[in-house]
C-alpha cells in the first residue's frame, strides 16, 4: 500500500486537482498506480489524498518537512 498527499496551496487548487466527481485525481491516480506497478513489478494499492497548505513553497518549514 501506498498513502500519497498532494499539497496545493489554496481551496481553489484544491477543487481543480480532485476535478468533477474526483474525475481528476481518479485518472491520476490511475497513471501514477500504472508506473508504479509496471516499476515494481508488482500490484500496489494507491491511496491519493489532496491537502491544502497555505504558501507551502515559499515556508521554509513546511519545504522541510516535506523532504525538500
Amino acid at each position: 500500500k501506498i498513502y500519497a498527499d498532494v499539497y496545493v496551496e489554496r481551496p481553489s487548487q484544491k477543487a481543480i486537482v480532485i476535478g468533477a466527481k474526483g474525475s481528476r485525481l481518479k485518472e491520476v491516480g490511475i497513471r501514477a498506480r500504472r508506473e508504479i506497478e509496471e516499476l515494481l513489478g508488482t500490484r500496489v494499492y494507491l491511496d491519493l489524498h489532496v491537502r491544502v497548505a497555505k504558501d507551502w513553497q515559499r515556508d521554509p518549514k513546511q519545504l522541510r518537512k516535506l523532504g525538500f
